[in-house]
C-alpha cells in the first residue's frame, strides 16, 4: 500500500448523452437515460481511483461555503469507497460545476469553476500530510501551485495531470511542467504530433515518464531512462459506454504500479486494462477495477 496526496477539483458533473455534435436546436428533448448527474472532477476521479486500489490517500480541495462534505460523503458511501473528505475545505463562493455533451467518443465540455482560480488552500495543512507521502498528484490548479516548493523541499515525486497543452495555454502552467517527475498529457485538443509533444516537453521540462493519451489509439509512453517512445493499443474488457474520465482513471492506475513495483512499461499496462474496464460505465468516478480483478484479465489477455 502506497500514501498518495491528490489536490485538484471535485464538482457536480452532468453528462448528457446526444446524438451529434454540434447540437442543433429543438425547444425540448425528453429521452430516458441519457442524462447523468453525480460528484466528479479530475482530483475527486483520481483519489477515488488510487483507494480503490488499495492506497492511503489524502484528498486536498475546496467546495462552496454552503455547501457540507455530507453529499460528497453520501456519494462515497453508496459507492462503497473508503475516501476521508477531512481536507476538502469549503472555502468557495459556489460550487465548480461541469455539463459535458457526449457523443461516440466526442464531447463539449461546459465549465464553470466559480472562484477557486482565486482562493487559496491552507497552507499549513498541505505541509503537514505531504511529509509521509510516496507520491504527489495534482491538477494544474491555481490553489496546488504551493504543493511545488513543499515536494521540492520533502523530495516527494509530482504526477501532474495537463488536460491542455495548446501553446497559448501552456504559459501559466510552465511551473507545473517544469516540477514534474510523471506527466500525463491528453490529445484531446493537441494542436501538433503527440510525438513531436512528447519530445519538446521532454527537451525542456525533463520528466522522467510522460504519456500522452491519443483516444481510441490508446497511449504513447516516454521514459527519460532509456529514451523510448512506445505506442500501446487500447485493450478490451467492456464494451464502450462513455469514455469521459478515461485519463483520470489512467493516469492514477499507471501511478498506483510504478510506485509499487517502478517499471513503467508493466505499469502502463495494467492502466490500459483499469480504463478499459472503466469506459464501459456512464459517470467520471464509477466502474473501476481492482488489482484482483486487473491480474485476472492480464492472464487472460497477455498470456
Amino acid at each position: 500500500m502506497s500514501k498518495f496526496m491528490v489536490a485538484g477539483f471535485v464538482q457536480f458533473e452532468t453528462i448528457v448523452k446526444i446524438d451529434e455534435l454540434p447540437v442543433p436546436y429543438k425547444q425540448f428533448t425528453s429521452i430516458p437515460e441519457t442524462i447523468n448527474t453525480d460528484i466528479g472532477g479530475a482530483g475527486f476521479n483520481e483519489a477515488i481511483a488510487l483507494r480503490w486500489l488499495g492506497n492511503e490517500v489524502d484528498f486536498m480541495s475546496m467546495l462552496a461555503k454552503d455547501m457540507s462534505t455530507h453529499q460528497i460523503e453520501a456519494y462515497l458511501e453508496r459507492k462503497d469507497i473508503d475516501l476521508s473528505t477531512e481536507y476538502v475545505l469549503a472555502l468557495l463562493d459556489g460550487m465548480p460545476t461541469s455539463v459535458i455533451l457526449y457523443c461516440n467518443g466526442k464531447k463539449q465540455t461546459f465549465e464553470d469553476v466559480k472562484d477557486i482560480r482565486h482562493v487559496e488552500y491552507d497552507l499549513e495543512i498541505l505541509e503537514r500530510q505531504i511529509q509521509d507521502k510516496d507520491m504527489v498528484l495534482m491538477s494544474n490548479c491555481n490553489f496546488c501551485r504551493p504543493i511545488i516548493g513543499l515536494a521540492k523541499k520533502y523530495n516527494k515525486p509530482i504526477a501532474i495531470n495537463v488536460r491542455s497543452m495548446r501553446a497559448e495555454r501552456i504559459a501559466n502552467k510552465e511551473d507545473f511542467l517544469a516540477a514534474a517527475d510523471i506527466l500525463y498529457i491528453s490529445d484531446d485538443d493537441l494542436d501538433r504530433d503527440p510525438y513531436d509533444c512528447i519530445k519538446e516537453c521532454s527537451q525542456k521540462y525533463d520528466p522522467e515518464i510522460i504519456i500522452i493519451g491519443i483516444g481510441s489509439k490508446g497511449v504513447i509512453l516516454y521514459t527519460r531512462a532509456d529514451k523510448s517512445f512506445i505506442e500501446y493499443k487500447p485493450v478490451k474488457t467492456n464494451e464502450v459506454v462513455n469514455t469521459i474520465g478515461a485519463g483520470n482513471a489512467m493516469f492514477s492506475a499507471f501511478v498506483h504500479y510504478y510506485i509499487k513495483t517502478g517499471d513503467a512499461k508493466e505499469a502502463i499496462k495494467n492502466a490500459l486494462l483499469f480504463v478499459s474496464y472503466k469506459i464501459g460505465f456512464m459517470g467520471t468516478s464509477n466502474g473501476f477495477m481492482t488489482e484482483e480483478q486487473i491480474e485476472q484479465w492480464k492472464q487472460l489477455i497477455w498470456n
